[in-house]
């Protein structure tokens, strides 16, 4: 269900990774795909995207204190959520190229245990975020208290036990199966009944019922913001505040984008069987999905003014800065001359690496000649 962990098909039906055929000349054959080198190296390039987008969103917002707010604390979580996903790839990867999964029983109930628990992760977070969006909106004053930021940490720990509880079944029934030598759910009997039901019970749980509860919160958004546009115009908080607004709606729809395919196809696919000829859909949809977990960290970085300063702050690239920085440095350092003040160092960090230089005590305790730059305070400053 999870992530096709291979390529081979087989008589159990799971969410993604598997599927019922009957023809049983076919059930023993790998299946190769025309493009199986295109899926790779796509796999690749989304790996390395996703893996090094969500690492720097993660850094970023663990990093600088302004970015603690209820909202962006489930949009870290959410990171973790895709960062965890991600790192399923490589396995996939290794499967594929193989045509077996080579990494024993244990990893196989980890990797899709794994898997399973940042789906669910994501969904709720994304819910979350949703339903904060509509307190602030529909209920300013009343929801202060409920959109703290202590309350959102304690929430998305809460998600993560959740995760865990939902996906019991694939702790319990996911192993390495002895005919085919795959990581996938080997089901009880019968077969098709627990297969069927697995698939509906996540589908709903980790897709269309959080679906709906976002819906109807972005539909009392609407009428809230409708019923107050004869309103005196917006204050400057309330415009920042609708731009985070309209990030989660972005965020939201590009997952739902992203995953209604995958969904739709598995249900469809207990309905009429997919034939053979057509299994590309299949590696399409699911390659979709790793799409939106890369995909998240450039829409923090474009969606929102905060998380783009951020961003460059750790990249360092506002070049522009590094003359006036080096200004206001050779200045202080000619007081020193002059005045004879205690000297004590600091370093800012400047295209990637660190330079020393000196302050005079009093003079920078938050770097001030640093703005837009990440600076690393030395012990004086």
């Amino acid at each position: 269900w999870f992530e096709p962990v291979n390529w081979t098909f087989q008589t159990n039906v799971s969410i993604s990774s598997t599927y019922n055929f009957t023809d049983d000349s076919f059930l023993n054959t790998t299946m190769l795909l025309p493009f199986n080198k295109v899926i790779v190296i796509i796999h690749t390039i989304v790996f390395i995207v996703g893996f090094l987008g969500n690492t720097l969103a993660i850094y970023v917002m663990a990093r600088y204190a302004k970015m603690n707010t209820a909202t962006n604390i489930y949009v870290l979580n959410l990171a973790v959520a895709d960062e965890l996903y991600i790192l399923g790839i490589p396995f996939i990867g290794t499967n594929s190229v193989l045509s077996y999964w080579p990494f024993g029983e244990a990893v196989c109930k980890i990797s899709m245990t794994a898997d399973a628990m940042s789906q669910f992760a994501s969904t709720f977070s994304l819910t979350l975020m949703s339903i904060d969006r509509f307190l602030f909106v529909v209920y300013p004053v009343r929801s202060v208290k409920w959109r703290k930021p202590r309350l959102a940490k304690i929430t998305s720990c809460i998600v993560w036990v959740v995760s865990f509880l939902i996906v019991l079944p694939v702790i319990i029934f996911s192993s390495v199966q002895e005919d085919f030598k795959t990581c996938n759910m080997s089901w009880p009997e019968p077969h098709d009944v627990w297969s069927a039901v697995f698939i509906l019970y996540t589908s709903i749980l980790s897709f269309f019922g959080p679906l709906i509860v976002v819906c109807l919160c972005y539909l009392f958004i609407v009428i809230k913001v409708r019923s107050a546009r004869e309103r005196a115009g917006l204050t400057r908080r309330r415009k920042s505040e609708r731009k985070v607004t309209r990030m989660v709606v972005i965020i939201v729809l590009v997952f739902v984008l992203c995953w209604l395919p995958f969904y739709t196809t598995n249900i469809v696919n207990l309905i009429h069987i997919i034939p053979e000829h057509s299994m590309d859909i299949y590696f399409s949809v699911v390659i979709l999905t790793y799409v939106n977990s890369c995909a998240n960290p450039f829409l923090y970085a474009f969606l929102s003014k905060n998380f783009k300063e951020s961003f460059q702050k750790v990249l360092c690239f506002q070049k522009a800065n590094v003359a006036r920085a080096a200004q206001v440095l050779q200045g202080r350092q000619n007081d020193t001359k002059v005045n004879h003040y205690p000297v004590f160092s600091y370093s800012i960090c400047v295209q990637s690496f660190c330079i020393d230089y000196s302050c005079i005590l009093g003079y920078c305790p938050q770097l001030t000649g640093c703005i837009g730059w990440l600076a690393l305070d030395g012990p004086a400053c």
